[in-house]
């Protein structure tokens, strides 16, 4: 048994999450959801895009094959709606829990131009508030958050590129909590700013390397979220320990809790290459999603396997309830 974690916050690692049946499989996964009945979707870059499991990992449903051009993010809708945004194509997508689409924001394959501060160019990931506005992260080719009516009606865009509050440098995730305040994981500078729902400058949080994506912890002891983590991909420190690739538990007043994870990238149980998105159910179990094929020249050293695992979960051991 590998566990992660410490305190109140342990975990036993599932290494290769996902019981697939012959000729279903991905190249790897850029982003896990789950909805309201702990079905656990992946959003896979390969043959098969959206493949649908139980919380168990047993194979469900699979969709989306021939749509998207680069797999990016995904988030699940308070009414089990699919939200997946492609970062090829400039669009996000709204489908039904069994591939139906619904709405399409966005031209496929239409960019107003590098860094225009207009949607889209490259965009990462897509969240909701409470009341049902739509908030999608632009960060490969722009540096800015643009805001959506629920019916998908542009309402505004904040952010620049910079390294002041509320200026990005790959926005490359987005969540909004119960309250209405929208985090976006401000990939390479390191931390995550907290906004109100109007795009203003709340707070930011420090002591992250390069977060990818976070995600509510349910049941937890206190507020707080999880935290993915990229490790160092330059060869001058890529052989750094406790810079990442893993996990972190971050309360909302942004400190760090715990890590899950502190050793440099690795492909065995309990090590990450490339953690890219995360999910949580309604237990607290975590499930992270790697794009550790893509990613492998850069991070390790030797020749990449035929397959590396892209999809685990972590299960909680102690987290209750406070």
């Amino acid at each position: 048994m590998t566990i992660l974690g410490e305190g109140s916050f342990r975990y036993e690692v599932r290494h290769g999450f996902g019981n697939l049946p012959d000729g279903i499989g991905w190249t790897e996964v850029a982003g896990v959801g789950v909805d309201s009945a702990d079905r656990v979707y992946a959003f896979a870059r390969g043959p098969h895009r959206i493949v649908v499991m139980d919380r168990e990992g047993n194979f469900l449903d699979t969709w989306g094959e021939g749509i998207f051009t680069n797999a990016h993010g995904i988030h699940i809708g308070p009414d089990d709606s699919v939200w997946l945004t492609d970062s090829g194509d400039h669009s996000v997508r709204r489908f039904s829990r069994d591939g139906k689409l619904l709405m399409t924001i966005g031209v496929p394959g239409e960019t107003p131009g590098h860094m225009s501060g207009k949607p889209f160019c490259r965009c990462t990931h897509t969240a909701l508030s409470p009341r049902g506005d739509v908030y999608v992260s632009d960060g490969y080719g722009n540096a800015c958050v643009h805001k959506y009516d629920p019916a998908g009606r542009h309402l505004k865009s904040w952010g620049k590129p910079g390294i002041l509050p509320g200026e990005f440098n790959l926005p490359h995730n987005i969540w909004c909590d119960a309250d209405g305040w929208v985090y976006v994981a401000d990939r390479e500078n390191h931390r995550i700013q907290v906004f109100d729902g109007e795009g203003r400058f709340e707070t930011m949080w420090h002591g992250i390397h390069r977060p990818t994506a976070l995600a509510m912890l349910p049941n937890a002891p206190c507020p707080c979220c999880v935290v993915s983590e990229g490790g160092p991909d330059m060869p001058i420190n890529r052989d750094t320990p406790n810079l990442g690739p893993r996990l972190s538990v971050v309360g909302l007043d942004g400190k760090v809790i715990a890590r899950l994870g502190t050793e440099m990238a690795g492909h065995e149980p309990g090590r990450f290459i490339a953690p890219h998105g995360v999910g949580v159910d309604s237990a607290g179990a975590i499930y992270v999603a790697e794009v550790a094929h893509i990613a492998w020249p850069s991070l390790m050293p030797g020749p990449r396997p035929d397959r590396v695992a892209s999809l685990h979960k972590l299960e909680p051991l102690a987290v209750r309830a406070g």
